[in-house]
């Protein structure tokens, strides 16, 4: 178990999606966290109390979580000074980067030195399948995104957390490192072997009551070159009744790739449904969530009505507004 609560490290990200992990524990466990450390040069906020590491340590902090996910999941020289000094100063560290703590062999020798112990929560535990397609019990709500970053997670913790609220049956199903670490279970998608990763998939969203919902985090997006493998994964894997489709409204491109533009939400829409109906032909698109964080109160309630006005789809920031009409559509299934 990771021992709470926790001081989030920022390290030097350059923007505030870098700090993803970092804000999203902030967002949805809120009473785990004691503060945030920020390096030099850090251009994220998560908008919790600055703190050195004596002084996290003093207010009772137990373990330093890695919140920062740089392009390839990484961990920086830079870093590693701060994680070494939080080490000696009595902290376990999780992390949730491809780049394992414990394949740095001067992390594993100083956390030995200390007694600390040092949380990979991006590894596999399971042996899985290769997926086999046969249909579940229950009933299974994916969200797919025009990008990656652009709130598949939020919306599938903000419909779990609503449906709850009304007495439904409802579970969030963890699938990256930030669900993992807010959860405490899950499956790190990305670090499963390929032709493994539909039948882990499978695997976390078993067979279940027919009025049981399975919220599925969603992973990067069908329309980016890096990343949609595993996407693809989660469309055939899941098996969901239902598509949200996800979206943020002020991309420029999609992230990381400057040369690529954002596909519409038509073209999410008329690609998705038809991959999704290959492992489930009653799969239905029953909502769209926009991530409006970057914008006004004005403007975001004038770009969720042009939105809907033209998709024809229940649309919502559900962060910022609730998820009550996205899961109102799904009730209407």
């Amino acid at each position: 178990m990771i021992e709470t609560p926790y001081l989030l490290f920022l390290g030097d990200a350059p923007d505030q999606l870098g700090a993803k992990v970092a804000q999203g524990i902030r967002d949805w466990r809120p009473e785990n966290v004691i503060g945030q450390f920020r390096m030099e040069g850090c251009q994220a906020d998560v908008k919790v109390a600055d703190m050195d590491l004596p002084a996290a340590k003093a207010s009772g902090a137990r373990t330093l979580v890695v919140g920062v996910a740089n392009r390839g999941g990484y961990i920086t020289s830079s870093w590693k000074r701060v994680l070494i000094e939080a080490l000696s100063e009595g902290f376990d560290i999780a992390s949730g980067l491809h780049n394992l703590l414990s394949d740095e062999p001067d992390l594993v020798a100083v956390a030995k030195e200390y007694g600390r112990t040092l949380h990979d929560v991006r590894i596999p535990s399971v042996e899985y399948p290769i997926a086999n397609g046969i249909k579940r019990s229950g009933k299974r709500c994916l969200a797919v995104g025009t990008d990656c970053s652009a709130g598949k997670m939020y919306t599938a913790l903000a419909m779990d957390k609503e449906m709850k609220a009304r007495g439904l049956k409802s579970s969030f199903r963890a699938t990256g490192q930030t669900g993992i670490l807010i959860t405490g279970a899950g499956v790190p998608l990305d670090a499963v072997i390929a032709d493994f990763m539909a039948g882990a998939v499978e695997h976390l969203t078993p067979d279940n009551d027919d009025d049981h919902w399975d919220m599925i985090e969603g992973q990067g997006s069908l329309f980016h070159v890096s990343y949609s493998g595993v996407t693809m994964a989660l469309v055939h894997g899941g098996q969901p009744d239902a598509l949200i489709l996800s979206h943020e409204p002020t991309r420029k491109h999609m992230r990381g790739l400057p040369g690529y533009s954002l596909p519409t939400l038509e073209a999410l829409r008329d690609t998705a449904l038809p991959l999704a109906r290959v492992a489930n032909p009653a799969c239905e698109v029953v909502g769209i969530s926009v991530n409006t964080a970057a914008l006004g109160e004005d403007e975001a309630l004038q770009c969720l009505a042009d939105i809907e006005k033209r998709m024809g789809l229940p649309t919502a920031d559900p962060f910022r507004q609730g998820a009550g009409r996205l899961c109102d559509a799904l009730e209407a299934i």
